[in-house]
């Protein structure tokens, strides 16, 4: 069923490995420099502006943070699906993805067809 040569899903895992790695890092210094990651925090006896300005940038590196772990998890999947020979093949309707679309989103599920119906759907609900 793999239409793509070796050595470019060698490329594309290697590249989808070091963005991995690289998200990882940056999740690594969100979570340090979250507010609520010092242990310290639990005995502050902060006046309450204080207190919501931590909670506001706890929210937004908990926003972050989500938005890089869904990230993670779809490169896990293109990994997943590189290892199972079906990596550039639509989920939905098995044809091959355009190689422009991966070469944009490497982690793309859909090809533009069904991406596209995917968004039409939701717009109708």
């Amino acid at each position: 069923m793999q239409n793509f040569p070796s050595d470019v899903l060698n490329d594309i895992r290697k590249h989808l490995e070091e963005e991995k790695k690289r998200i990882m890092d940056r999740n690594a210094q969100l979570t340090a420099q979250d507010p609520f990651s010092d242990p310290e925090r639990v005995n502050d006896n902060a006046a309450s502006d204080s207190e919501a300005s931590e909670e506001s940038s706890h929210d937004r590196f908990a926003a972050m943070q989500e938005q890089l772990q869904t990230h993670i998890t779809d490169i896990d999947n293109a990994l997943l699906r590189i290892a199972n020979q079906t990596y550039g093949y639509c989920t939905n309707c098995k044809q091959l993805i355009d190689t422009d679309r991966l070469a944009v989103l490497p982690t793309a599920t859909l090809c533009l067809t069904c991406e596209q119906e995917k968004k039409s759907v939701k717009q109708v609900k």
